[in-house]
């Protein structure tokens, strides 16, 4: 599995966060050369000069990540539901529209936007979150099938699990009532490492992972099967 993305540009996204750190290191490992952005996407606009700042690129990286709030539904504001999709929703489409005329005009591109499986089963306390990522993935299935004729490939990551500072940092990992929550929830019994995930990831954004076509792949250990 060597050398994945060789000879490929990569821009990833909030590269601090999330999974940002480890997609970066093992997408340099792979061969890819990596074009790291921390520019706050949630600023309307902010997503066209990422991409523009990048300059010439192959695969574009989604990773979009922010605290998610633990609101009771009936208490959830206003100003809360436009926060989250402001952060995880907002910024798609106009990395996307940025992205496209290269990509199209070099015959071939990549976007791979990284969710999670929040999308895909219900959780108490989640609702803004959890309809944000579905709304990331319902975007992406469809701009998959729209993009598909052009030999541009647009998949997600569905995840939950996955060992990260945002949403797993070392005093959670360490609380022993999220011990036994991974225990009780997750079939795998542990979370999935940053490597496990990164190197999917990888997979996904090379020339490998060419037949897939606006997915949804689940990456959990499990969490969503039972």
């Amino acid at each position: 599995m060597n050398n994945m993305l060789a000879g490929k540009r990569v821009l990833v996204t909030q590269a601090t966060e999330f999974m940002g750190p480890a997609f970066c290191e093992v997408f340099v490992e792979q061969g890819a050369v990596v074009i790291q952005s921390d520019r706050e996407l949630s600023t309307p606009g902010n997503a066209q000069i990422a991409v523009q700042e990048a300059g010439e690129f192959d695969v574009l990286v989604a990773n979009l990540s922010m605290l998610a709030p633990s609101t009771p539904v009936a208490d959830v504001e206003e100003t809360e539901w436009r926060d989250v999709f402001a952060a995880l929703v907002d910024p798609l489409p106009g990395l996307v529209r940025a992205a496209v005329p290269m990509m199209n005009k070099r015959g071939a591109g990549k976007i791979l936007v990284v969710g999670s499986a929040a999308a895909l089963r219900g959780m108490k306390r989640t609702s803004t979150y959890s309809a944000a990522r579905g709304a990331q993935v319902a975007y992406v299935q469809a701009v998959g099938v729209e993009l598909a004729p052009l030999n541009i490939q647009v998949n997600a990551i569905a995840q939950n699990f996955v060992d990260n500072p945002t949403y797993f940092p070392a005093e959670v990992q360490a609380n022993p009532k999220f011990q036994a929550r991974l225990a009780r929830e997750v079939p795998l019994g542990r979370l999935v490492s940053a490597r496990e995930d990164a190197l999917f990831a990888a997979y996904l954004c090379s020339s490998a992972a060419d037949c897939f076509v606006g997915q949804v792949f689940p990456v959990c250990g499990g969490w969503v099967a039972r």
